[in-house]
């Protein structure tokens, strides 16, 4: 708790938290684009078989008369569920028996029909071309829409992980700025993508960078805010999250083409990674893991942004590591992900928020994720399944968050110790204010 201390002598919340909050807010509104294009980019367009009457010029010499198109669908293409034309079976000869207005369903059998061997024509009015009409992801090939989704879902949750410990390891600002960069990469590049398994294992590895970028940019911003404005910072990053959503539409309309609409939303990145070399690395992750000189520049640069220069001279490497010194301790006794669950009030917490969203951020994020890679899969299962899963664990979820403490008005926990004088003081306050409920109610 003391570095939040140490931030206000810095100057608190100023110039620098506007522009890092500004940084930030680029590549969260982005997020959301790379993360619900394919509701856009796989959408599955209206098909039917390859027929050579309808579609090779050449076939329609041998048809008796003049015949229109819809005649000519009518002779080639069996109804489907809905009386409209079969989108994955064509007659395996011209039911030319069809076109009599007395003409039944009896007139054919389902003997008479084979699967699309030619391939798919697609509707190209909405969306000139997709992830699905690119590699006829339709029929019986429709499960490898789920499953890609499934991989990308994988990769969002094991970058979860992965970045968390890297984050810890190397610093926020170093993973940040890397994770941008692959998400540029591997996102650009699936557009280049020969077949549709390239095309997964290159989201996989974009979707993994998306979980670095959410978490190292969060986590940064949170490191460098005060305790008082870290709410409002949090609700505004929370804001470019859901006006990326909103964008997202609004440019799937204007770019039709699955390239084309990947290409506008991941090559911002490149730009994103450049811009991102200016924000400071964590000044209370450097104190911590035994770098308190580059903490305290770093702390210094914040200040002169601030407008708070005379906190050069009092924020000295005495008065941080005398400020420090207990957070310093805690990491030199670093234990492993084990305490999240032999603290017994660290293992509740985290067990909580676990369910509820089904560093220790990046485990927490692990659980959304692992709902995120389920989702699919339940679709794809019993149609029942869904509405209850879906319905019964938000249900549940929102009952458990009842054991969570309070947050607002609270710095930070930097140790194991912070965690014990919350309690303490959340303690001594119940009982305080029985106390004076006892004594005022005569």
């Amino acid at each position: 708790m003391a570095f939040a201390e140490l931030l206000d002598q810095a100057g608190g919340v100023g110039l620098f938290q506007a522009l890092q909050v500004f940084t930030v807010f680029l590549p969260s509104a982005l997020v959301p684009l790379l993360m619900l294009v394919e509701n856009f980019s796989a959408a599955v367009p209206s098909h039917r078989c390859w027929v050579p009457l309808l579609d090779n010029g050449t076939a329609q010499a041998g048809v008796p008369g003049a015949l229109d198109p819809k005649d000519l669908l009518t002779v080639s293409i069996p109804p489907g569920p809905n009386r409209e034309p079969h989108q994955c079976r064509r007659f395996r000869q011209p039911q030319w028996q069809l076109l009599d207005p007395n003409a039944t369903a009896a007139n054919w059998s389902e003997a008479a029909t084979e699967p699309c061997v030619d391939g798919w024509v697609y509707d190209r009015s909405t969306f000139t071309s997709t992830v699905v009409s690119e590699w006829d992801l339709v029929c019986d090939r429709k499960g490898l829409k789920s499953m890609g989704q499934t991989i990308y879902m994988a990769g969002l949750l094991i970058g979860s992980v992965f970045w968390g410990i890297l984050a810890d390891r190397f610093g926020r600002k170093w993973i940040l700025s890397w994770s941008c960069l692959q998400v540029a990469l591997t996102n650009t590049s699936t557009i280049f993508a020969s077949n549709f398994f390239i095309y997964c294992g290159l989201r996989f590895l974009g979707a993994s960078g998306i979980a670095g970028i959410i978490l190292t940019s969060m986590l940064s911003v949170v490191e460098w805010t005060t305790t008082r404005r870290r709410a409002t910072t949090i609700a505004i990053l929370s804001c470019s999250y859901s006006l990326g959503q909103m964008g997202l539409g609004a440019l799937a309309f204007a770019v039709q083409d699955w390239r084309n609409l990947q290409m506008a939303i991941s090559m911002p990145f490149f730009a994103i990674f450049l811009i991102s070399w200016w924000l400071p690395e964590s000044a209370r992750w450097l104190i911590v893991t035994g770098k308190p000189e580059q903490g305290l520049q770093e702390l210094h640069k914040v200040a002169r942004i601030n407008g708070h220069k005379e906190a050069t001279k009092s924020l000295t490497i005495q008065v941080l590591m005398t400020s420090m010194k207990e957070e310093v301790a805690s990491e030199k006794a670093r234990g492993s992900l084990l305490e999240l669950f032999l603290v017994p009030m660290l293992c509740r917490r985290s067990c909580i928020m676990f369910v509820t969203w089904m560093t220790a951020d990046s485990f927490v994020q692990a659980g959304g994720r692992l709902g995120s890679v389920i989702g699919p899969l339940i679709r794809m299962t019993q149609p029942l399944l869904a509405p209850v899963v879906y319905g019964v664990l938000p249900i549940a979820s929102s009952l458990i968050l009842f054991f969570l403490p309070e947050t607002r008005g609270f710095p930070l926990p930097d140790t194991m110790q912070d965690l014990e004088n919350q309690k303490s003081a959340a303690a001594k306050g119940n009982q305080r204010q029985v106390v004076i409920t006892e004594s005022t109610s005569f």
